[in-house]
């Protein structure tokens, strides 16, 4: 949504609100980054790559048939619950760091997930088409809702409807991320793959990688509320 925008007919406090809501954003990003570089830095003390991790953590649960894969780039690890494969950025793939190790580790959680079908997962994973075609439209209908609102308010109020869908996504996918951010850590500990004075490092990589989804949920629903009282205002303007 154009910057100028955001503001559209709100009150102070909501201002402020938003304004916290960005700055919090910013600031976890930046969390993230720095904690990840701090990390990257320290080598796992069993030698193992990320590649290795993820691989022994699918076969002890029985996933053996899921293959893992190297995804070009950087922050592109993810699980494909569709193709079942577990695809890895080159540095999480390769690397030894404990940050490494933690990536991979989580990634394979979300496979567990679906192949124990977690509830929230399969809710999440069903979600996604809907999400994927509102997201590619939602804005240009709540920038002409906002534009058109005193003449078409109706189409204001479907964009919100539209947008409510990805506010529910972002909280589904809460649960989601810490869980198998959770199965992670609990394997990792378990099996030794990172040591005691390790594992707290591991966790709290884990911990400020969780919280971008947070960030995430929060920014959503601080939006959709915005788009809310732009609508319920519509009149006094």
């Amino acid at each position: 949504m154009p910057f100028g925008l955001m503001f559209y007919g709100l009150n102070s406090q909501i201002m402020l609100l938003l304004l916290l809501a960005f700055g919090f954003a910013l600031y976890a990003q930046f969390k993230v980054k720095s904690t990840f570089a701090r990390y990257s830095q320290i080598a796992g003390g069993r030698g193992l790559t990320g590649a290795q991790v993820a691989r022994a953590l699918l076969d002890q649960n029985g996933l053996s048939d899921v293959p893992v894969d190297i995804s070009p780039g950087q922050l592109t690890d993810h699980y494909d619950p569709r193709k079942r494969v577990m695809r890895l950025s080159e540095p999480v793939y390769h690397g030894r760091s404990l940050a490494a190790l933690g990536v991979a580790a989580h990634e394979t959680g979300h496979a567990i997930q679906h192949a124990t079908a977690y509830q929230w997962l399969s809710l999440r994973s069903g979600l996604v088409p809907i999400v994927q075609f509102s997201g590619s439209i939602v804005q240009w209908i709540l920038l002409a809702g906002i534009f058109l609102i005193n003449v078409f308010p109706g189409l204001l109020l479907a964009g919100i409807i539209v947008f409510a869908t990805t506010t529910l996504f972002a909280l589904i996918t809460l649960p989601v991320e810490f869980d198998a951010s959770r199965r992670a850590l609990a394997w990792l500990n378990r099996t030794n793959v990172v040591n005691q004075r390790e594992y707290p490092k591991a966790n709290d990589a884990l911990k400020w990688a969780a919280l971008t989804y947070v960030v995430a949920a929060v920014a959503s629903i601080v939006t959709l509320i915005q788009y809310l009282l732009i609508y319920q205002n519509r009149d006094r303007r």
